[in-house]
């Protein structure tokens, strides 16, 4: 159920090192197969990378217990937090990943920036991933020396008003609350899965407890693209395609869903008209 961008990356890295690569099951309502995990891991295992919420599925993955059970294995590993942080609170020192990342724009942000944590021990063994200036303490034309950390990693001139935007970002969200926001959601998701449920020829792709902030669906009437399409003209904003997930279409034996997306400023009356705009789609097409 990852992203492309939690599976392209590492597809990059294993023609160039020779890696074998490893994905996890799911079960049929779109849960993480914790037991397949483990079996899956060995003292061979140097990495793992999840993501802590699916983007299609809204599946929230038991990151704790894979963290515990992967450096059980000796592996490290890194949480793609994109479709997390937006709707929970995330401390990484009680997850004790070695890596947690996300992207400004999915947090009430600007594009163009995001945010790598990572451990100490690791970052300082790591070589800088660009060179230019300022991430660097001395050169001479036999060799340079890098700055400390997180200036290593920071070359050139940064995204400064992207960083100051993501800041007050971040600010804005903190003062509203995270748990309030998740709760608000989770309202929001039980009342969209029940709402439609009920509509005539729609089917509900993933439905694990607890999930969050997405409700992805096909209807038997008419494509995804077209009920994107009727619906935008009754006023209600879907996404519909493989949402950057075409493993995932694969493994369900789709082309694409409709997805609709909850935040913080989304209501029930606005869970209703997509209710209403959906059936609209029937009468057109059914």
């Amino acid at each position: 159920m990852e992203h492309h961008s939690n599976i392209v990356p590492w597809q990059m890295l294993r023609d160039e090192k020779g890696l074998v690569l490893k994905g996890v099951p799911i079960g049929p309502d779109g849960t993480f197969d914790i037991a397949a995990f483990k079996a899956l891991l060995t003292d061979r295992t140097r990495m793992v990378a999840v993501t802590h919420v699916s983007n299609v599925l809204g599946t929230i993955v038991p990151v704790k217990e894979v963290i515990a059970s992967a450096h059980a294995a000796g592996a490290t590993v890194l949480i793609d937090g994109c479709q997390a942080v937006q709707h929970m609170t995330v401390d990484v020192q009680d997850l004790d990943c070695d890596f947690y990342v996300f992207s400004g724009h999915k947090l009430y942000g600007p594009s163009g920036i995001g945010v790598l944590y990572g451990k100490e021990a690791l970052l300082e063994a790591m070589p800088p991933y660009q060179g230019g200036g300022e991430m660097i303490s001395s050169v001479t034309l036999e060799k340079s020396e890098w700055a400390d950390l997180p200036h290593k990693f920071e070359a050139g001139t940064p995204a400064i008003a992207q960083a100051i935007g993501l800041g007050a970002a971040i600010d804005y969200v903190t003062a509203i609350g995270v748990d309030r926001i998740g709760e608000h959601e989770r309202d929001l998701i039980t009342y969209a899965t029940q709402r439609l449920a009920a509509v005539d020829g729609l089917r509900l792709i993933g439905t694990a407890a607890g999930k969050v902030s997405v409700v992805s669906f096909v209807m038997d009437c008419a494509h995804p693209h077209d009920i994107a399409t009727i619906v935008d003209r009754q006023g209600v904003a879907v996404r519909a395609g493989h949402h950057c997930a075409q493993p995932l279409m694969d493994h369900l034996d789709l082309s694409s869903t409709a997805r609709a997306s909850v935040g913080l400023y989304n209501t029930r009356a606005e869970i209703d008209a997509l209710a209403d705009s959906l059936d609209k789609v029937r009468a057109i097409f059914g």
